[in-house]
């Protein structure tokens, strides 16, 4: 009978929190009447792979080409969805809206595709600077850089793969480190948690042992330097067991951004094509399972591991939620985040920000222009995953009705 009483219990827990994700009204508190009805047409032509495949290739020609009219289009539609502004100053005005709800920025420079040394010293250089504005302030709590925004991805490829390099790929890799280790030094000295992106698997190698190197130089005191780790990948846990071994044996501290993946169909595709294992696992599920493999990885090393929870899943989210109750963990824990694109499921953002959890909006910046092809990769993302798109627009449908009905 004490058994039925629990089950009981628990099924009842479940059907609450089945839905604390579903206040709109929390959710788009900072959202005019004519902001969701743009976001809702937006989300709709997203919603159509045909619609968007097109509407990316002219968006890519256009800009490519310059046509000088398709920069005022993008900035408000696209740009003004998913990202704070051009520069970090003008984006703090969405920083101070949404740190008002307790929701966190982290600035994310979003300036893909440049290849050149000259393009990875002027990203090291707005690292540094969004390091500096991010000191002392409560509402910017990590920086972030993707690590092809330090060196090209051919490089990374091959000191993973422990090629013999040549003197001007040792030099060209001296540099790559060299950056790393100005902006981690800089994040120590002036206390800011910094955080460095996953990418490819073929390149990933290389960042994580210099992450590491990192994370064993300037984590001896706290985690301040951040790794992130793609649950769609096989072999992550055991790549994590590992990590936290080597951390207890040399004292230092371990910080994660744990999110599932976003390279899924390049990945399989390059691993097909070049006859070698496929490093995705092989259903949503065994992802899903991976990811939570990573929240309960966490659970039982707090006094090791910090932990940032990125992701749009709901479940995972809630599930980050009770095993913090479970185990009497406050809200705002410092050793556990959650974060959320900026633009995408503040149903979920908002929720946890109205619970005083520690929860952050990754915030992209940059020229309208230059940060195309991160909008695009946006839309495809959207497009791919499913249930996303749907998911998104039922939350504005509601709380339009709901607003229409209170006039």
């Amino acid at each position: 009978m004490q058994h039925f009483g629990i089950l009981l219990l628990n099924l009842c827990s479940l059907k609450i929190n089945m839905s604390i994700f579903d206040n709109t009204q929390i959710a788009f508190a900072d959202k005019t009447d004519a902001q969701l009805k743009k976001a809702y047409w937006m989300f709709k032509a997203i919603e159509q792979p045909a619609l968007t495949g097109v509407g990316i290739s002219v968006l890519n020609f256009t800009v490519k080409n310059n046509f000088p009219f398709v920069s005022g289009i993008v900035r408000s539609t696209l740009f003004e969805q998913f990202c704070g502004g051009e520069t970090r100053e003008e984006s703090m005005q969405v920083v101070k809206k949404m740190f008002r709800h307790h929701v966190g920025s982290i600035f994310d420079y979003a300036i893909e595709g440049k290849a050149e040394e000259k393009a990875f010293d002027i990203t090291c250089e707005e690292i540094k600077q969004n390091i500096k504005f991010a000191e002392g302030n409560p509402a910017i709590p990590f920086v972030v850089f993707k690590p092809t925004g330090f060196g090209r991805i051919e490089i990374y490829e091959e000191v993973g793969r422990g090629a013999e390099l040549t003197s001007s790929q040792i030099a060209e890799w001296e540099r790559v480190q060299k950056r790393y280790n100005e902006v981690c030094q800089m994040a120590y000295d002036r206390n800011v948690r910094l955080m460095i992106d996953a990418e490819e698997t073929w390149m990933q190698d290389a960042t994580d042992a210099l992450v590491n190197t990192m994370m064993e130089k300037y984590n001896g005191e706290k985690a301040i330097i951040w790794n992130t780790l793609q649950m769609y990948r096989t072999g992550r846990i055991e790549y994590l067991q590992k990590d936290l071994e080597r951390a207890r044996t040399k004292n230092y501290f371990l910080g994660y951004k744990f999110v599932r993946g976003a390279y899924m169909e390049k990945e399989r595709a390059r691993a097909a094509a070049m006859n070698y294992p496929d490093p995705i696992q092989p259903t949503k599920l065994a992802s899903d399972d991976n990811y939570n493999a990573a929240i309960d990885f966490t659970m039982l090393n707090l006094d090791r591991v910090s932990a940032f929870f990125g992701t749009h899943n709901e479940k995972s989210t809630e599930l980050v939620m009770d095993k913090m109750g479970a185990i009497g963990l406050p809200h705002d824990h410092p050793n556990i985040y959650f974060g959320q694109l900026y633009g995408m499921s503040d149903n979920i953002t908002y929720y946890l920000g109205a619970e005083k959890y520690n929860v952050c909006k990754y915030l992209p910046y940059g020229p309208v222009k230059d940060v195309v092809p991160y909008l695009t990769r946006r839309a495809q993302e959207n497009t791919s995953v499913a249930g996303q798109t749907g998911r998104e627009l039922s939350l504005i449908q509601k709380e339009l009705d709901r607003r229409a009905r209170r006039k």
